[in-house]
């Protein structure tokens, strides 16, 4: 593992708690904007090892930082679950496509899966009623995923510009 890269990785995590912390409550739920960082960081250094570092470092941020019930240990068990799904997903698509469409649908994606993971282990942890999981969906997780697709679409070409013009790589 590259140094250099897991500098940037770790930043984006920062940059990400710092927006997790600040970021006003939906219904009472704070929707989680550090996966954007995280799934930035897998789009920009595809590799196995970055994404296991990545998802760790940002389930144990996730975990301290949340205030849902039963936040503490969905965030552990939903990022790593969710780097793997989104990695897997990536390394799916062949490399000729184009990455300014795949992004924010990978990232819709993988928002969808983190909050379907989050949620159901938050109801197992916290015992709510299994009704609650839909409209939690609907008023937590499809706002998540409309402010993540947001961020993508502005963030990941700016980085990826950087990424190129510093000549830093995952290799």
């Amino acid at each position: 593992m590259k140094t250099k890269v897991l500098v940037l990785l770790a930043l984006f995590i920062s940059i990400g708690a710092v927006l997790h912390i600040i970021a006003p409550p939906i219904f009472g739920v704070k929707p989680d904007i550090m996966l954007t960082m995280m799934f930035l960081g897998i789009l920009l250094f595809p590799k196995f090892q970055y994404v296991i570092v990545l998802a760790f470092a940002t389930g144990i941020l996730s975990a301290l930082t949340t205030n849902a019930p039963g936040g503490q240990i969905s965030n552990l068990v939903d990022k790593p679950i969710t780097a793997l799904v989104f990695f897997g997903l990536l390394l799916m698509l062949p490399k000729s496509t184009n990455q300014k469409l795949v992004a924010p649908v990978l990232v819709a994606i993988g928002t969808a899966v983190s909050g379907t993971v989050f949620l159901t282990m938050a109801l197992y942890v916290i015992g709510l009623l299994p009704g609650s999981f839909g409209g939690l969906f609907i008023g937590v997780v499809l706002p998540a995923i409309v402010i993540n697709i947001i961020l993508t679409i502005i963030l990941h070409p700016l980085l990826k510009t950087i990424m190129n013009r510093s000549q830093i790589s995952a290799a």
